[in-house]
């Protein structure tokens, strides 16, 4: 799924940024391979825990994968989006590799310490330059725009975690969700949620219109909602299908933001 959301903010970037066709498939191209290459290297080492909490959603945990198989992929996947990202231009393919090795990162070692957070600031808020330095002026996104990306990727980072968090805790995991807890979770994806919401808001013209005023009262109610609401609701999955939403909104606002694209080739 992860993969999946990220693949389509990228095409929906390409479009909004007005790359030219041709690009914007290398460019999304690029962002599967790199995905695939995150998420096969994911499952392969997460397998002993995976098995353990009885992933039934896990190929390798079910036994209908191979390790070896799927660990060669992820390698595979890595080599190929090397060439893909570079067809995209030698700096717009450094920036993308950069995101790429962030997330390996995550997997091979911050997943599990304080750090967790930063791969994901660091791969959602490159994205967005990603795609505009694939455009024949190799423009830079706007700053607003790539710290508005940067929070909504740390926002789904503790998001992210809450299906699974007790389970990950028992496995061994004490990334920065895993050690603040669910409410903390729940409290910190929905302030880093508003705080985007804010600066996407905000960024173009430096107010906030009334555009995005339902989109931030749900994110203060659900911060309000997570400081002092019942741990039983805490336990639920309305606090993950209320930020999925939120997290939803707020990536439409990243490709609809005013002013962002920069001027391109428009799609035929």
């Amino acid at each position: 799924m992860p993969a999946a959301a990220v693949t389509l903010l990228a095409a929906l970037l390409s479009a909004a940024f007005g790359l030219h066709f041709a690009s914007a498939a290398k460019a999304v191209a690029a962002v599967v391979a790199g995905q695939l290459s995150i998420g096969w290297c994911n499952d392969r080492l997460d397998l002993g825990r995976d098995r353990a909490a009885g992933r039934l959603d896990k190929p390798l945990a079910t036994g209908a994968a191979r390790p070896a198989t799927v660990g060669t992929a992820a390698c595979a996947a890595l080599l190929v989006c090397i060439p893909l990202s570079l067809a995209c231009g030698a700096l717009a393919g450094a920036v993308h590799l950069g995101c790429v090795a962030a997330g390996w990162a995550y997997n091979l070692w911050l997943k599990r310490t304080v750090l967790s957070w930063l791969p994901y600031a660091l791969a959602f808020g490159l994205l967005p330059a990603f795609v505009t330095l694939t455009l024949p002026s190799h423009p830079w996104p706007p700053l607003w725009l790539t710290v508005a990306a940067a929070l909504l990727g740390t926002s789904a980072h503790f998001a992210n975690v809450l299906p699974d968090l007790e389970d990950d805790i028992k496995g061994g995991v004490r990334g920065l969700p895993q050690r603040v807890g669910r409410r903390g979770s729940v409290a910190s994806a929905a302030i880093l949620a508003l705080v985007s919401c804010v600066v996407l808001m905000a960024g173009p013209t430096g107010r906030v219109p009334l555009a995005g005023a339902g989109v931030i009262a749900v994110a203060l109610a659900l911060c309000v909602l997570a400081a002092a609401g019942p741990p039983a609701l805490m336990r639920g999955r309305g606090p993950f299908l209320a930020i999925l939403a939120m997290a939803g909104l707020d990536a439409a606002l990243l490709v609809l933001a005013p002013g962002a694209p920069p001027t391109g080739h428009a799609w035929p």
